[in-house]
C-alpha cells in the first residue's frame, strides 16, 4: 500500500527523534513509497515452492514474494503448507535458533504468551524437536479459535492451546524454559501495512502499553525457570516500549541481557538500553525488506520456586479401547491416548505429565491431536487426524484433488470424481491432506469443518504458483 497523503500522528515524529537508527527523512519516505512487502514461511514438514521467490534471511524457510497471490484460494494454504507471517516477526526464528546452540542438549517447554493469531506459534512449533512442547496462549476468547486453527493446520502434536490471563500462569513457578511476549504495544510499525493504526497512536496510549507491558510482564516472570529465556518484542518503535521495558526487567528482576548473533547486511539496528546496557534489536522500513519490529532476548538469574503437585484428571484408560486406534498413528506407542467426552486425543507421551500440571492449573482449549470417535471398533476420524504430522496415512484410502475440485472441496461444495472404493478417505491435494470425505456409491459427504469453509468465490488472479 502505498500512502501519498501521508500524515503521522502529531508529536509521532518527534518523539522517534532519540530513537536509536531512526532516520527521519529515509523512514517518511519508505511509509510514502515503498510498498509492504509479501513474506511467507514454509511448513518444513509439509510441501509448497514459490516462483520467483528471494529468501528472508533472519530466518529459515521463509521467501518473500513478487506479488500477492489469493492465498485464500490456494489449497495449500488451508492443508498448513505455508504461513502467511509478516518478515520482521520471523526475527524470532534467529533468536531460538541462537538458544539451541546455548543450551544444545536440552529439551524445552515454550510459552507464547500472546499467540493468536498463531505466526509465532508456528514459527516455535518448527523450530522444536518432538521432545520440546509449546503452549499457546490468548487471553481474548473469541481470537482463541483463529489461533488453535492454526496450530491445527500446522501439524504438530506436541502442542497445546490455552486461555488465560498472564497471572495465571503463576501458579506454575518455574514450569517453562522459554518465554515468548509479543506484548500488546502502540503499533507504530505496523503503520506502513495497516495505516488506520495511526488513529490509534498517541503519547498517552505509549505510556499506558509501557504499563501494561510490565504488568504482563511481573505476571508471567515466575513460571519462568532460573536460567530460563524470555524473548520479548514488540510492533513498536518507542523507546519507552522497549529499551525503557529492557532496562526495567534489568533492574526489577536482575536478568541479564542475551546478545544474538546478526549479519550486518541484515540491515537491523543493534541497540542498548540506556542503563544495564541490554541488547535489543529494532527493524526499520527503511533499512529492512519488512515493518517495524524490536525484539530481545533476555535470561532469568533469580532462582524459581518448585511447581506444587498436579492432579489426575484423567479418565481411566480402556486399554482394549485405545487398541483399535493404535494403528492410524505413527509410533503409536510413543504416544499417550485420553479421552474427552468422547473424543480420543493423542500427545507425545514424554508430555503427559506437563499436560497433566497445566490441565490442573489452567484452562485448556487444545491438547495435542483429536483423533476422532470410536463407534465398535471403527473410527469416526477428527479433522485435526487429517492434518496432522502424526496421522498413519497407509491407514486411508486416499483421493487426489485438482486445484478447481480442492476448491470446490475447502467450498463444501458438491465434487464430482470417479468413485471406485467406499468409506473414509483423505481428500489430499498435490500429496497434502486437505480434510475427510465418506464415499458412498451414489454420492460424496464432504466433512470439511463448516465454521472453515471458504466463503467466498475464487477470482482470476496471475499464477505464481508453481
Amino acid at each position: 500500500m502505498y500512502m501519498d497523503n501521508l500524515h503521522f500522528p502529531e508529536n509521532f515524529l518527534d518523539d522517534l527523534a532519540q530513537a536509536p537508527g531512526f532516520d527521519r527523512e529515509n523512514f517518511v519516505k519508505a511509509h510514502q513509497l515503498v510498498a509492504a512487502p509479501t513474506s511467507v514461511r514454509i511448513n518444513p514438514n509439509k510441501k509448497a515452492s514459490f516462483i520467483n521467490a528471494q529468501p528472508v534471511p533472519w530466518c529459515q524457510d521463509a521467501y518473500y514474494l513478487n506479488e500477492r497471490p489469493s492465498f485464500t484460494f490456494d489449497p495449500l494454504f488451508h492443508a498448513g503448507s505455508y504461513y502467511v507471517q509478516e518478515a520482521s516477526s520471523m526475527f524470532i526464528d534467529t533468536i531460538m535458533r541462537q538458544i539451541r546452540k546455548i543450551e544444545p542438549e536440552e529439551s524445552f517447554k515454550i510459552l507464547d504468551l500472546c499467540a493468536a493469531p498463531g505466526g509465532k506459534s508456528t514459527l516455535l512449533a518448527s523450530t522444536m524437536t518432538e521432545d520440546d512442547l509449546l503452549v499457546a496462549n490468548e487471553i481474548i476468547k473469541t481470537r482463541v479459535p483463529v489461533l488453535t486453527d492454526n496450530l491445527t493446520r500446522w501439524g504438530n502434536a506436541n502442542t497445546i492451546v490455552t486461555n488465560n490471563d498472564a497471572k495465571d500462569f503463576g501458579r506454575l513457578p518455574g514450569f517453562f524454559d522459554v518465554i515468548l511476549i509479543d506484548a500488546p504495544c502502540s503499533g507504530s510499525g505496523m503503520f506502513r501495512k495497516d495505516p488506520a493504526a495511526m488513529n490509534e497512536w498517541s503519547e498517552g496510549n505509549v505510556k499506558l502499553c509501557h504499563q501494561r507491558q510490565e504488568r504482563i510482564l511481573a505476571d508471567v516472570y515466575p513460571a519462568l525457570r532460573e536460567d530460563g529465556y524470555l524473548i520479548y518484542s514488540t510492533c513498536s518503535y518507542s523507546v519507552e516500549e522497549n529499551e525503557n521495558i529492557l532496562d526495567w526487567l534489568c533492574e526489577t528482576f536482575g536478568m541479564a541481557s542475551v546478545r544474538i548473533n546478526i549479519n550486518s547486511d541484515w540491515g537491523i539496528v543493534e541497540t542498548q538500553s540506556a542503563a544495564h546496557k541490554a541488547w535489543g534489536y529494532r527493524f526499520y522500513p527503511d533499512k529492512i525488506k519488512g515493518e517495524g519490529l524490536f525484539a530481545s532476548c533476555l535470561i532469568k538469574r533469580t532462582e524459581a520456586p518448585k511447581a506444587s503437585t498436579h492432579k489426575n484428571k484423567f479418565q481411566k484408560l480402556n486399554f482394549k479401547e485405545i487398541d483399535p486406534l493404535r494403528p492410524y498413528i505413527k509410533d503409536s506407542e510413543n504416544y499417550h491416548f485420553f479421552k474427552v467426552a468422547d473424543d480420543w486425543l493423542v500427545i507425545p507421551d514424554v508430555h503427559r505429565d506437563s499436560m497433566l500440571a497445566l490441565q490442573d492449573k489452567l484452562y485448556i482449549k487444545k491438547s495435542g491431536v483429536r483423533i476422532g470417535k470410536l463407534a465398535g471398533r471403527d473410527l469416526i476420524p477428527d479433522h485435526e487426524l487429517a492434518l496432522s504430522l502424526i496421522i498413519n496415512k497407509e491407514e486411508f484410502q486416499e483421493t487426489e484433488l485438482t486445484e478447481d475440485q480442492a476448491i470446490a472441496y475447502l467450498r463444501r461444495d458438491n465434487i464430482e470424481i470417479e468413485i471406485t472404493l467406499k468409506g473414509w478417505s483423505l481428500m489430499t491435494y498435490k500429496g497434502e491432506p486437505l480434510g475427510w470425505a465418506k464415499l458412498l456409491p451414489n454420492r460424496i459427504n464432504n466433512y470439511y469443518p463448516k465454521e472453515l469453509r471458504i466463503m467466498t468465490s475464487p477470482q482470476p488472479s496471475p499464477k505464481q504458483r508453481e
